[in-house]
């Protein structure tokens, strides 16, 4: 006990390399419940195939090389659906929630990586805000089981539709992307029960605990409290923001596709499939029109949809709506000659502004250099002209890859081992975000985004 607890372990674990530890050991078990016998139907996954799923899983990405419906048992499945649910809300979420159970507190480590996680500013309710973390999750995947249930009981057995609803509930509340259909839910594409369901669980679980949580009190708090609680300026943001995107994302599927993928489909079908598919390209990975089958410039617009991601402190990836909206402010500032970066009227430390360029940069060069590695275990000298369109291709896997979107071109399967092993990286670096790879290699502690208290602003 003395090893485990001397000063130099206890220097090891931090709060900054904790996550990182916690999602590879998840991804370890992962794989290696995966690569049972009992885990697949027919042959035993190859090691390669069991953790890219692991990471996938865990990453909540929803890319696959193997058909999750098929390919995998009703094992292999619910350890595909435990991976989700523990990497979408964090695997520290849940070792808090049990130790609070336990012993009524939890450690400073703990403090700190939840804080880090799901807030921006020293918080001294935390078990509240884990209580509401759990709390929103059930509630809400619970919400959207039942509605996907009603559509699912019409075609199987109760239980039957019932795992349906609860596996595709979660899916899509942790932005994972996984189904259990080969074609994602193409088959659903003018349904509006099972579009608009998981639609609204992917958002909800893109914005973030905390502008939930904001949402809820300000929504739900009497007024014989007082003042009625405002929004912060990370709720305006994410909530800001989420909505430009989604209108422009839908606009821009319903102009390029209106004859392409969306062809033979009513007016009100292809609305919602573009607003479905502007909603998933930002995060979460289901499909339900044919990305393998969409105009190039399509899949350049969802390849930006993609890079954006969700906002900081949810279950998506991507830079994030909130660095977007800072790099968007200092844009505007230094085009108006402004020597300070504002947003709704709050103004930002040179620190946020630094953390969001970091942000970019780093972003831009683990997908370049992702990309290039990608070409070269795929294509190796092959010249352009024996290879037209698969640059596009490999560039969208990378990007969803490290968004831990989850769409694909079909090319993911194809790839070769080493083009998967490159992927599991790409998501990992992904998922933990890639300043905070970095800084957990470096062994240095950084200011923590908790401490960004006087902006309100969470980067990364």
């Amino acid at each position: 006990m003395a090893s485990f607890l001397s000063p130099k372990r206890s220097r090891f674990i931090t709060p900054v390399n904790l996550p990182l530890l916690s999602f590879a050991l998840l991804i370890i078990i992962g794989t290696i419940l995966l690569m049972l016998p009992a885990a697949a139907n027919g042959p035993r996954l190859a090691p390669v195939d069991a953790l890219f799923t692991a990471t996938s899983a865990t990453c909540v990405t929803g890319l696959v090389v193997v058909d999750t419906g098929s390919r995998l048992s009703l094992f292999g499945q619910w350890v595909v659906l435990v991976l989700i649910q523990c990497g979408g809300l964090g695997i520290m979420t849940f070792s808090t929630v049990l130790i609070m159970l336990m012993t009524g507190r939890f450690s400073f480590i703990q403090r700190s990586v939840i804080q880090d996680t799901f807030t921006h500013r020293p918080d001294t309710r935390l078990p509240s805000l884990v209580l509401h973390v759990v709390i929103f999750t059930l509630v809400l995947e619970a919400a959207g089981a039942a509605l996907l249930f009603l559509r699912f009981s019409g075609m199987y057995n109760p239980s039957r539709a019932l795992y349906f609803a609860v596996f595709h509930a979660i899916s899509a509340f942790c932005n994972a992307g996984f189904g259990l259909y080969s074609q994602s839910l193409m088959d659903f594409s003018g349904d509006p029960l099972v579009s608009l369901t998981v639609a609204l669980l992917i958002i909800c679980g893109g914005i973030g605990f905390l502008v939930m949580l904001e949402l809820k009190r300000v929504l739900f708090r009497s007024r014989k409290a007082g003042r009625a609680r405002r929004l912060s300026v990370h709720s305006k943001l994410v909530l800001t923001l989420t909505a430009l995107l989604l209108t422009v994302g839908t606009l821009g599927f319903l102009l390029y596709e209106w004859n392409n993928s969306m062809a033979g489909l009513s007016l009100p079908a292809k609305v919602m499939a573009a607003f479905f598919q502007s909603v998933t390209a930002r995060t979460a990975g289901f499909n339900t029109l044919d990305f393998g089958k969409m105009a190039n410039v399509t899949l350049l617009f969802t390849i930006l949809l993609m890079f954006i991601g969700a906002a900081s402190g949810s279950t998506g990836g991507g830079i994030k709506v909130n660095t977007l909206g800072v790099l968007f402010a200092l844009s505007r500032s230094r085009l108006r000659g402004e020597e300070t970066t504002s947003i709704f009227r709050r103004t930002l430390t040179a620190e946020t502004v630094g953390r969001a360029i970091s942000v970019l940069v780093v972003a831009v060069i683990v997908i370049y250099a992702a990309t290039m590695a990608l070409t070269v275990s795929e294509l190796g000298t092959t010249i352009h002209a024996e290879s037209r369109g698969l640059f596009l291709e490999l560039l969208f896997e990378v990007v969803s890859a490290f968004a831990t979107v989850g769409l694909s071109v079909g090319v993911t399967s194809k790839l070769s081992t080493l083009g998967k092993l490159i992927l599991v990286v790409v998501m990992f670096v992904g998922r933990l975000g890639p300043l905070s790879i970095a800084v957990a290699l470096s062994g240095r502690e950084p200011r923590s985004t908790i401490q960004y208290a006087e902006e309100n602003v969470m980067i990364g």
